[in-house]
């Protein structure tokens, strides 16, 4: 995806790039590779392994063991060390030659074309980079309505920096909100509101009702992101990160594959009620929460974000794409009717209307080329793809993962939140056993209907 850090909206239209535009890795201040390795199962093994790093003079941020998946009755370890040493393709040599398996993880992966760009494994590790932003708080371009407002910019900033002192696992502060940020609100939410029972797909028109009665869903109310978190999680598994500005592609993407979702907690200016030069809470909370309570579109959001996870460079610029095109942007087929289910236009009243009208091209959802297609950032989408439905969808992008190329496929482990790599035949076998035991729990349950 092009860099993109500004929206654009005409006529009470918004649009975005999924919080996110394509930032260099190098970019980041962040030099550090990740080594995942087995070692043989002989005294000593592990001291000969640390000895490597010291010798080769080599910080280690981080070193953690685990029982290993590839080896029956095995061990492997995590090391998280220093990337800019002159000396660690050295001790990756020598590490390779005393383990029985090795994989590099780096976020500075263009320096090495043959190391894996580097991605989180728990959902914890989100912290690592939620706060890698393109933009921050009170730091307004010059075209923003909110720019000569020194009052507005402090209050960016105040929402800033909750989102910057977040981490997972601790609940969203609640903030009230002024009488001025709730009118913003109530305008864009009473037009919206009208237009949904016409325009929007049948999924979110059902969960709609349901965030009024149990997330204070109001023309007079901002909901609060901990309670929308809340419900999302109890109806998907979905949950809500207060993030302080936009993130890189491959970042946010993979957030999704933990089924998270990183999200403002500010509103657009009130001068512009119907214009917001970047993600809002109106765009969040109207726009993408109510969809990721449904099972379906949980599921297929997930799959794009699975697919990010170690994927090379251009591979991430067309999943961003396909994002933009999908749950930005996407159309669905149903009853005959075709209707919007992206939040890009469930959030802006002018482009809901104009994307269902003659005006447009309308082509079908197809990974390969979707992802290759331009689009503009100034002006409504010329081009929208419509999905069969949200479980084809899914398919499709399952399908183009594995045309990226990457040496293993990744499983999201729901228990432990974490993902893990499959890359050997025992990880593979364990997790079919777990698949058969679900499949029997399905057979019996069918007999018993």
């Amino acid at each position: 995806m092009p860099p993109v850090d500004k929206w654009r909206s005409q006529d009470g239209q918004v649009v975005h790039n999924g919080h996110s535009t394509t930032a260099e890795n190098g970019d980041r201040n962040f030099h550090s590779t990740v080594l995942l390795f087995s070692l043989n199962e002989e005294v000593g093994a592990l001291a000969e392994a640390l000895r490597v790093f010291k010798e080769t003079k080599i910080n280690l941020y981080h070193i953690e063991s685990r029982s290993s998946k590839r080896l029956d009755d095995g061990y492997e370890f995590l090391v998280e060390c220093d990337a800019g040493s002159e000396k660690i393709t050295e001790a990756v040599d020598r590490l390779r030659s005393i383990s029985t398996y090795l994989t590099v993880i780096s976020r500075d992966h263009k320096e090495n074309r043959n190391t894996v760009p580097w991605f989180p494994g728990k959902i914890k590790e989100l912290d690592r980079f939620a706060n890698q932003i393109l933009s921050y708080g009170s730091e307004l371009d010059s075209d923003h309505p909110g720019f000569t407002d020194s009052v507005y910019r402090e209050r960016r900033k105040y929402f800033a920096d909750i989102a910057y002192l977040y981490k997972h696992g601790q609940p969203i502060p609640r903030v009230e909100y002024t009488p001025e940020e709730i009118k913003t609100w109530g305008t864009v939410f009473r037009k919206l509101t009208k237009l949904y029972p016409t325009h929007a797909c049948k999924e979110h028109n059902h969960i709609f009702p349901l965030m009024i009665e149990n997330c204070g869903y109001r023309e007079d109310n901002i909901p609060q992101l901990e309670d929308v978190s809340n419900f999302l999680k109890d109806s998907t598994g979905f949950i809500l990160r207060p993030v302080a500005g936009l993130l890189s592609s491959r970042d946010f993407l993979a957030g999704l594959a933990f089924r998270v979702f990183h999200s403002t907690q500010y509103i657009r200016h009130p001068s512009k009620p119907f214009y917001t030069p970047e993600p809002d809470v109106c765009h969040e909370l109207l726009g993408h929460a109510p969809l990721f309570a449904d099972p379906s579109f949980a599921r297929f959001s997930q799959e794009i974000g699975l697919a990010s996870l170690g994927a090379p460079d251009e591979y991430i610029e067309k999943l961003a794409t396909c994002y933009w095109f999908t749950v930005e942007f996407g159309l669905c087929k149903q009853n005959g009717k075709v209707l919007a289910y992206g939040a890009g236009l469930l959030s802006s009243f002018g482009e809901l209307e104009y994307c269902l009208s003659d005006k447009p091209a309308i082509r079908e959802f197809n990974p390969a080329v979707t992802g290759c297609q331009k689009y503009p950032i100034t002006e409504y989408q010329p081009v929208y793809y419509v999905a069969e439905s949200f479980e084809d969808a899914q398919r499709k992008v399952r399908e183009y993962a594995l045309s990226i190329p990457r040496p293993f496929t990744v499983h999201y482990n729901a228990y432990t939140q974490n993902v893990e790599i499959l890359d050997t035949k025992p990880q593979v076998e364990e997790l079919a056993k777990d698949i058969s035991s679900e499949m029997q729990l399905l057979m019996d349950a069918l007999r018993k209907i």
